[in-house]
């Protein structure tokens, strides 16, 4: 009898963990309710017999996502992230024409409590120090393809700096000021790079951008 549990990208796997592509629209870990247990962890369990999360991403945004097999991989490959010793490169696409090469986004965030899960650049004591690297990889049109590089992992991040520098990635239906029905967040998780938690070696994979 066949499963009705959707099927997973993988990239790469070996005996501790498993490289994903994740799809947009597609939840790292399941949520609250029946409705909101598909997800990357839910479909990795039913392959693997067990599955542990390491990272997320919001289920909007495509690309690489990490599943440890062990409750070891999961615990070194907390460290790692916890560490910053995971290199992290995103794909977008801007709305408008972003000014300059290369730049960097340094400002706080914390929750917008009343309209969660939405974030806020924010100086209180609640929020947290945020750091974004950028690069213009080209205009197309009267948009903007950039590199991302997150230095910190907060939530919304990269959609919130975007924002806060007067260019929404398109799709975003929080941050983007002229949404109107984009099919899907043009946000795409495009490299990862990390030394492997057990045999050491350093390891990169990558994800093609679909737009």
């Amino acid at each position: 009898m066949k499963s009705n549990v959707p099927s997973l990208e993988i990239l790469y796997e070996d005996d501790w963990f498993a490289v994903i592509d994740k799809p947009a629209q597609c939840l790292s870990v399941p949520g609250r309710g029946p409705d909101k247990l598909d997800s990357i962890l839910h479909r990795a369990e039913f392959l693997f017999g067990e599955a542990f999360a390491i990272h997320r991403l919001d289920e909007a945004t495509s690309g690489l996502i990490l599943v440890a097999k062990t409750h070891e991989c999961q615990k070194r490959m907390y460290a790692h992230f916890r560490e910053r010793e995971v290199k992290k490169e995103y794909r977008a696409l801007l709305r408008g024409h972003l000014l300059g090469e290369r730049g960097e986004v340094r400002k706080p965030l914390r929750c917008d409590w009343p309209n969660r899960p939405r974030q806020i650049v924010c100086t209180d004591e609640w929020s947290k120090d945020s750091i974004t690297f950028w690069q213009s990889i080209g205009r197309e049109g009267n948009n903007t393809r950039v590199r991302l590089v997150p230095f910190t992992g907060r939530s919304h991040q990269l959609r919130v700096h975007m924002q806060s520098l007067g260019h929404g990635i398109i799709g975003d239906e929080f941050y983007d000021d002229q949404f109107t029905d984009e099919p899907r967040l043009l946000l795409h998780a495009y490299r990862l790079e990390f030394r492997h938690p057990f045999t050491n070696a350093w390891v990169a994979f990558v994800a093609p951008c679909p737009f």
